[in-house]
């Protein structure tokens, strides 16, 4: 009987080669995200209940307990995370898709608290270098299409002595779950645009960002890391050229 396994080299293992394909490959998977997450804006929060009944939401709430100052979300949807914040700081989130920021908005009226949305794309932030003190993102770097260049992206807008708190699934570290992980990632991919199989905390390495602390609960993982000082950014850029 023929079997199909995945390798490291396969294209359904997002985290290999996409962060090394053209750019044009990841512009167009990250476009296609956009137009799928504008077309399910106005069932999102419905289609994601499941997830956060099963212990998302308690997550959230623990890991966004910890952000402080000026904070950035990226990827912020349909605001989920909005209640979460403690009282006191000064939230921007931004998202591809106008679709779920305008539901973002909804919610953002009935807060008592400073929210500015702005549409924009995590590998391109819009912002000066060491902006802010805290940068969040939860559940999205699944479907970026360049996972390492947003949180690179991430860490340049961060204060050196800031925190970026991650929420992220990931591939699990059993070989025969991880295979399926690889598999359910050609639906997943395809259907909802988002990997199943991610390695974040490679990835954060990748992004030249140090962790700090890492929380794992089986596909879980609740990760806090610092960036580097922009002196050693630039540094790290002049050798990339």
């Amino acid at each position: 009987m023929f079997a199909w396994c995945p390798t490291e080299d396969s294209p359904l293992l997002g985290d290999t080669p996409v962060e090394g394909s053209p750019a044009t490959r990841p512009r167009s998977e990250q476009a296609e995200v956009t137009r799928r997450y504008d077309r399910m804006a106005w069932l999102y929060d419905i289609f994601d209940a499941p997830m956060e009944w099963m212990g998302t939401r308690t997550r959230r709430r623990r890991l966004l307990s910890q952000a402080s100052g000026r904070v950035l979300e990226v990827g912020v949807g349909t605001g989920k995370n909005l209640t979460y914040y403690p009282q006191g700081v000064e939230v921007t989130g931004i998202d591809v898709s106008e679709a779920m920021l305008s539901r973002a908005r909804t919610k953002a009226l009935s807060l008592d608290a400073a929210v500015v949305l702005d549409q924009a794309d995590v590998t391109t932030l819009p912002y000066p270098d060491d902006h802010f003190d805290t940068a969040v993102a939860t559940c999205v770097f699944c479907s970026v299409a360049d996972p390492v260049a947003g949180l690179r992206e991430m860490g340049r807008v961060t204060k050196p002595d800031g925190q970026i708190l991650l929420l992220e699934h990931v591939r699990p570290r059993n070989r025969l779950l991880a295979w399926f992980a690889d598999l359910a990632t050609v639906v997943t991919r395809r259907v909802f645009g988002f990997r199943a199989n991610r390695r974040t905390e490679a990835n954060v390495a990748a992004a030249g960002l140090k962790i700090i602390d890492v929380r794992r609960e089986g596909i879980w993982r609740e990760i806090v890391a610092r960036s580097a000082p922009t002196v050693l950014r630039s540094l790290t850029q002049e050798d990339e050229t």
